[in-house]
């Protein structure tokens, strides 16, 4: 690791103990505690509802402190999991100490440590989300000599009331600044914030959607991270979430991650761009054109879009964000640039590098070679997945895209080049599958393909079964045709929802 990533790194352990996350023992956890006096410990994890959860720890010697750090703690499993039953309920939690951070909103010093779920004979829960993108990606891993690298997308909304001066325009609210965009701040000391919890941000800014409703405005922001490992890209959009909604609540305001706030204006997506390595080389481009690979990865996703929405739109609000025109995607299609497609291949600074040169004539100084920062971004997840099990399912989908054998002819038949919303006659000759339309409708879809999700033991059966139950018990079949219309019923059903996972 070079001295700039030590040395320019916001984590406080990365700084003291002057080695990157990943190398954190016990012994280093130990020795920042007792030289910074921390004083308090909190174990974090994610269970079923997706929202971190705490046991908080006062160590009185460091006999107990090394006693919590290496054996961990019992919890309750049927009060975090529903497949869980009460007769037998206990997991163990253990701390996964390369997550180590300083809480930022405690007046005592206190450490976060993000924990795992075992069970009683202390092997990894087999349907723990956390564990389920492990074995995803280790066995994408084992199978393709490829590395799938992640980067989250968090868009949410403030909530306050009305401010007369510098009013929101109606869902013009794309990088406004301040003083039109009034919680800039809030979002600016987010990002610092989740900086030093070890969270890689790439920026922040204002979104599309803020607008003004019966005395309240509804400003909308975006978080986006820089591309890491899986199981790290989901830690931060957690931990991200988190932090957001401890600021909103110091501030006296609420922050919101639901899919969609009101009908008609802009819903709030959580996308994931994704990226193939092999020995660290980005494999998505190939001779300045994308790859083969890249297309198979992308067709697999499309093949298993459907079925995705089990993991990444999980409530009927979900699917009032899925509808045209409201900037997510309905089809199953993909495209370059494209906004309106379900996968968007975004510009990656291929044959772009003279530009730096022209908007700066005066520096004749040397520039380094741009190395392919080609990803692809999946627009139909929103704040109500379950990241863990988004995330492995997405990976689940690359590697099945990888393996079939008509993935190529898939992905040119799924390609458009034209806005499916604006330009539909252009499309007459294509039969693009829409996306799942309710909850219901998407159990049923996770119900069909189960067996790519299931195969090599990454999904157990049993969780694939619990997650369909769940989704089939909101009874939202023909939801939007039921609720058009009926705006009391819909803002009943958004304030129900408000503060998903």
């Amino acid at each position: 690791m070079k001295n700039s990533e030590i040395t320019m790194n916001p984590n406080e352990l990365v700084q003291f103990l002057k080695k990157p996350a990943n190398d954190f023992t016990r012994e280093d956890i130990i020795k920042f505690i007792e030289a910074k006096a921390v004083n308090s410990l909190n174990f974090r994890y994610v269970a079923e509802d997706g929202k971190l959860k705490a046991l908080n720890f006062v160590p009185h010697s460091r006999e107990h402190l090394e006693t919590i750090l290496y054996g961990g703690e019992r919890v309750d499993g049927s009060s975090l999991f529903s497949f869980v039953e009460a007769g037998s309920s206990d997991l163990y939690v253990i701390p996964r100490y390369r997550t180590a951070f300083l809480n930022p909103f405690t007046e005592t010093p206190t450490l976060e440590i993000l924990c795992s779920f075992y069970d009683s004979s202390g092997k990894p829960l087999e349907s723990s989300p956390e564990y389920v993108l492990r074995k995803a990606h280790n066995r994408f891993i084992a199978s393709t000599g490829f590395n799938i690298k992640a980067l989250g997308e968090l868009e949410y909304y403030v909530r306050s009331f009305t401010d007369e001066l510098y009013p929101l325009v109606d869902q013009k609210g794309y990088h406004q600044s301040k003083p039109f965009a009034k919680f800039e701040d809030l979002r600016v000391e987010a990002l610092e914030l989740c900086a030093r919890a070890g969270c890689w941000i790439k920026y922040g800014h204002s979104e599309v959607g803020s607008f003004t409703k019966e005395g309240e405005d509804f400003e909308q922001h975006e978080i986006e991270f820089l591309p890491t490992t899986v199981d790290v890209a989901v830690e931060q959009m957690i931990i991200a979430k988190w932090i957001l909604r401890m600021l909103g609540y110091k501030y006296g305001v609420e922050i919101s991650f639901a899919p969609k706030i009101t009908v008609g204006k802009a819903g709030s997506g959580m996308h994931v761009h994704l990226l193939i390595e092999k020995e660290g080389r980005n494999v998505l481009v190939e001779n300045s054109r994308l790859s083969d690979t890249a297309r198979k990865a992308i067709a697999g996703i499309l093949d298993v879009s459907k079925a995705l929405t089990a993991f990444g739109n999980t409530i009927p609000t979900s699917y009032l964000r899925l509808v045209p025109h409201q900037e997510a995607p309905t089809n199953i299609c993909w495209g370059d640039r494209n906004r309106s497609v379900l996968i968007r291949v975004p510009l990656g600074w291929i044959g772009a590098s003279d530009m730096i040169r022209d908007a700066n004539p005066a520096d004749k100084s040397q520039i380094p070679e741009i190395t392919s920062r080609q990803t692809f971004e999946l627009r139909s997840p929103d704040g109500s997945a379950d990241i863990y099990c988004l995330m492995a399912g997405i990976v689940t989908g690359i590697q099945h895209g990888l393996e079939m054998e008509n993935a190529l002819e898939l992905a040119q038949k799924l390609y458009v080049d034209y806005n499916i919303f604006r330009e539909p006659a252009r499309g007459a000759g294509k039969k693009l599958d829409a996306l799942p339309a309710s909850c219901w409708e998407s159990a049923e879809a996770l119900l069909a393909q189960r067996s790519v999700f299931e195969k090599g033991g990454v999904f157990p059966p049993g969780m694939i079964d619990n997650i369909v139950r769940k989704l089939k018990a909101y009874e939202d079949k023909d939801m939007s045709e039921r609720l058009y219309g009926k705006n009391e019923e819909i803002h009943e059903l958004v304030m129900k929802f408000l503060h998903c996972s």
